[in-house]
């Protein structure tokens, strides 16, 4: 086989992302990255050639991975493994295309990660915390509306803030939804909204958007900022500190710990899991079953102070 050189083979599995895999741009900046220091390392072992490259070398490159800088990347346990797929998916990627003749990556896999529980705030200071906005400001209204979109339908903090205007369905509160255009791997859905939701939602959009609208290029954006712009993931971010600081909340929240919220609370109320799926956006149920293990702790706790032998 002729030489394979592992810049030119990432370059092509990057453009296969973004082309055939339609993956989305955070993962492929990620890859990218990923592919970046695996071709470093190469060239710093001498390795030109990705045809040269055996099981061996791929598993000391994972050992290089986790061992703390300086001789190592010192990555963790999540990052090895984001790291390591980028690279196992450039090798199979060239294997299939016939540039090597074996996937040397297949016997290497990730290190096991630990199961880490979402968190979730109790529903009284997610009340708290949503009863904090002021509305009767264009702010405070907006803000009310990100908060009460956020939990009341579950969706993620970039799907919430690339909501344009013809995506929300507001008309009945019965079928009040929204669409979700692009949601992670590129699946689309349609959420309810909580009546709670689609209240604050609507009355920013009557009485808050056109004057925010007026001061920039906000195009069909739902949630704008104060310059009249698209609200960034960053701006809701700080949107959520905000209101957590005021609510008297200490411990550290974002966006991403209110669809926590949104997914132990229905289940801890007895929804499906496989609905809960639906409503998150998950491929696979495996995903959505993490919930199912807080609120069998919450069972738990409730069991042990609610029976008489408890």
């Amino acid at each position: 086989m002729s030489v394979v050189l592992p810049a030119a083979a990432a370059a092509a599995y990057l453009d296969h992302c973004v082309v055939e895999r339609n993956s989305s741009p955070h993962t492929v900046a990620a890859y990218r990255r990923d592919l970046a220091r695996y071709v470093r390392y190469l060239d710093d072992r001498g390795i030109c050639d990705l045809t040269e490259v055996a099981e061996a070398d791929l598993a000391d490159y994972l050992a290089f991975l986790r061992r703390p800088l300086p001789e190592g990347a010192g990555l963790a346990l999540s990052s090895t493994a984001r790291s390591l797929a980028a690279v196992r998916g450039l090798h199979r990627f060239a294997h299939g295309e016939g540039l090597l003749a074996r996937d040397a990556s297949t016997g290497v896999t990730p290190p096991g990660r630990p199961l880490r529980l979402p968190h979730a705030l109790a529903l009284a200071d997610v009340l708290a915390l949503l009863g904090t906005c002021e509305r009767d400001t264009p702010i405070g209204l907006r803000d009310a509306a990100l908060l009460e979109t956020l939990y009341g339908s579950g969706v993620r903090v970039s799907e919430a803030v690339g909501l344009d205007v013809d995506d929300c369905d507001l008309d009945d509160a019965r079928t009040a939804a929204l669409r979700i255009r692009r949601g992670k791997g590129g699946r689309g859905r349609v959420v309810p909204l909580t009546g709670e939701a689609r209240t604050a939602l609507t009355a920013y959009l009557v009485r808050a958007r056109p004057g925010l609208c007026g001061r920039g290029r906000a195009g069909p954006a739902v949630f704008l900022g104060a310059r009249g712009e698209r609200l960034s993931r960053q701006g809701a971010w700080l949107i959520l500190r905000r209101a957590a600081q005021r609510a008297g909340i200490t411990e550290a929240v974002s966006p991403h710990t209110l669809r926590h919220c949104f997914a132990t609370h229905l289940l801890e109320r007895g929804a499906d899991v496989r609905v809960v799926q639906e409503l998150l956006g998950h491929a696979s149920v495996t995903t959505t079953q993490i919930y199912t293990a807080v609120s069998i702790d919450h069972l738990r706790e409730a069991y042990a102070l609610a029976h008489p032998r408890g």
